[in-house]
């Protein structure tokens, strides 16, 4: 399932240079589902700290295509097979000329008496059992790359899908969301495309220029020169051209992924777009990025599109050179009318894989800079392997949760949580409260694993949480956010979404329980209606739905960062009743800014800078006349 997604400017030579060598996409908005200071995965006290993407690869031609070929490797004996059929094809079609030739001599001896069309009829029909089975050849040839490239193609999307659940969100949040999209879609299917079309071409391309090359030289030596000279001029012309486009094929990748990255933090907050009349702005970066991409789009495809008219008169060069220096040796009785026909037909083979082996190299450097993005991903620094780690906490997990003298920071240097120490009794309700960039969620993030702590313990029921695995500390909490995440699937699968089966009674009762059962029976296929964006659901709607998951779930701690922020009074006081049933029995950390909603939590932690200043209940925490007091009337005072 997936989410529900509620002028040119020119391009300098050393702009260029510099996109070559990798460049950036700073100054993106981050995803709010995955860094917003509401959010779980962007921490307190600021969050981390938003790094341009991670950039792209540099790393040389040779490195790049190394690495593919490695990547390869399962289909590769598949693919030198279609190989092997494509050069026995392309030598059937460099022998064909010769009995042309022959046929051409047989009919030119025929003028002087009878045409012996036994002969020619023999010749003929070689040449065509050649042609047919160089044609079989390229088809079996086409088939078996399409299957293994598309084969290559899935399983790299396959890699890349399971390398995300590898990275730590602290990687994840040095990039915006487009361009990683664009390096799971645009260039693996450029690789894809350049697998499937320019492999094969570049190999027999080689081929059939050698192949052909020799044929001229045994069938005369002299024609062959003269050819190949004529030749040679496309040859230096496709090495310069190649030599100043790669540049461009590289930056267009890179732009790309920009562009990429922007449409989609457009679309994502579209309404914040609208409510703050930002249109002008996001078009103005739409079109900066837009022209930056057309000014090395236009090139690279000039580059790209100037080999086929360049090798075309070179190809043409060829023929009037081999009529006119052909003619003579005709005249001279050094060579038959035949060879001239023969030659005509080599010299179309001689000049066209010099077309396709440019448009091949200029493929090639369009996936040498794909590959390059792809790989850097692949190869980017994953979470610590904890195959090792078999302690599982007891099924009945109480719920104490010690924190001793955590230490966190986003950067080095730059701390957040400095020296934190507190303990949470099972089953006690822990409010924590501060303003905006205390530490809250960085601290609840560190309890999860969001993110390892620089120093110090975190502890539930006696184990640090870093003995365990992440799933086993994920299998424990279940989680409210302000940031309501909602998939594009059934009504049903959301609420039981990581879940599993429960039987209809249990979920009637607990959507009864958050206040949906009316929305159910409103819904026109009830639990199985498909919740997209045409589905009119509000956003406390939206975080009813979690809410419900959350109780379906019912695991031993439960984490609400601003569970009932998006809902009226009403149906704020139904939800506190569904959390108080909810929470019951269990270990629970509220993050609230409103704090009418937690006077009732058994433990208050009031945060500042990264630190508890105070803790306490609600009642001798007003009573200290410290830090939350003020934080207490500054809401209420008037």
């Amino acid at each position: 399932m997936t989410q529900q997604i509620p002028a040119t400017q020119s391009f300098s030579e050393q702009d260029l240079e510099t996109a070559a060598r990798g460049m950036s996409a700073a100054g993106q908005l981050r995803d709010s589902q995955l860094t917003s200071d509401k959010g779980m995965m962007r921490g307190g006290h600021g969050g981390p700290p938003v790094a341009p993407a991670a950039s792209v690869s540099n790393a040389p031609f040779k490195q790049t295509i190394g690495k593919l070929l490695a990547y390869l490797r399962p289909v590769l004996p598949a693919m030198i097979l279609a190989i092997i059929a494509a050069i026995i094809g392309v030598i059937l079609n460099i022998i064909a000329p010769q009995f042309l030739a022959d046929i051409t001599d047989e009919i030119q001896q025929g003028f002087m008496g009878d045409i012996d069309m036994a002969a020619v009829s023999r010749l003929m029909w070689i040449s065509i059992a050649l042609l047919v089975c160089s044609l079989l050849l390229s088809l079996v040839e086409g088939v078996i790359m399409a299957r293994s490239t598309v084969w290559v193609s899935q399983n790299m999307r396959s890699d890349l899908d399971r390398k995300i659940d590898a990275l730590p969100l602290s990687y994840l949040d040095q990039g915006s969301t487009g361009d990683t999209l664009s390096r799971v879609t645009n260039d693996v299917d450029t690789l894809q495309q350049t697998l499937n079309n320019s492999l094969a071409t570049t190999i027999t391309g080689v081929v059939t220029l050698v192949g052909s090359t020799v044929m001229m030289f045994v069938t005369d030596w002299r024609m062959a020169l003269a050819a190949i000279l004529a030749s040679l001029l496309g040859i230096a012309a496709s090495g310069f051209v190649l030599s100043k486009s790669q540049k461009y094929f590289v930056a267009q990748q890179q732009l790309l992924g920009r562009l990429n990255g922007h449409i989609e933090e457009s679309l994502s907050g579209h309404s914040i777009i609208r409510a703050y009349n930002g249109e002008r702005g996001v078009r103005q970066e739409f079109a900066s990025r837009n022209g930056e991409l057309y000014g090395v789009a236009w090139k690279s495809m000039f580059f790209s599109g100037l080999m086929f008219p360049l090798m075309s008169f070179i190809g043409n060069l060829g023929y009037v050179v081999v009529c006119v220096v052909g003619a003579m040796l005709v005249l001279n009785n050094t060579i038959t009318f035949g060879v001239i026909v023969a030659f005509i037909v080599y010299v179309r083979l001689f000049t066209n894989p010099l077309g396709q082996l440019a448009q091949s190299a200029t493929s090639l450097q369009s996936a040498a800079a794909a590959g390059g993005r792809v790989f850097d991903f692949l190869e980017a620094e994953e979470l610590a392997d904890e195959s090792d780690k078999a302690l599982i906490l007891d099924p009945d997990v109480r719920g104490a949760v010690d924190f001793e003298d955590v230490k966190f920071s986003y950067e080095p240097g730059k701390e957040i949580i400095h020296g934190f120490t507190a303990s949470v009794e099972p089953g006690q309700k822990v409010a924590i409260v501060g303003p905006t960039g205390a530490g809250k969620t960085t601290l609840v993030n560190l309890l999860m694993r969001f993110y390892e702590v620089d120093s110090g313990e975190i502890r539930i029921d006696g184990v640090p949480v870093s003995s365990m695995t992440r799933e086993q500390v994920d299998g424990i909490f279940a989680m409210v956010l302000q940031d309501t995440w909602m998939f594009e699937g059934t009504l049903r699968e959301n609420v039981l979404y990581g879940t599993g089966e429960v039987s209809p009674e249990r979920l009637d009762a607990v959507m009864k329980s958050v206040g949906l059962d009316e929305l159910v029976s409103q819904l026109h296929d009830g639990y199985d209606t498909v919740l997209t964006d045409s589905t009119a659901l509000s956003a406390g709607q939206k975080q009813l739905v979690t809410i419900a998951r959350a109780m379906i779930a019912d695991k031993p701690l439960l984490i609400l960062d601003e569970a009932t922020s998006s809902v009226d009074t009403r149906t704020e006081l139904l939800i506190q009743r569904s959390l108080g049933q909810l929470a019951h029995g269990k270990t629970s950390f509220v993050i609230a800014h409103r704090l009418s909603t937690i006077r009732d939590a058994d433990v208050i932690f009031a945060m500042r800078d990264g630190d508890i200043v105070e803790s306490g209940s609600h009642a001798e925490l007003l009573e200290r006349g410290g830090f939350y007091e003020e934080l207490y009337n500054s809401q209420f005072a008037q």
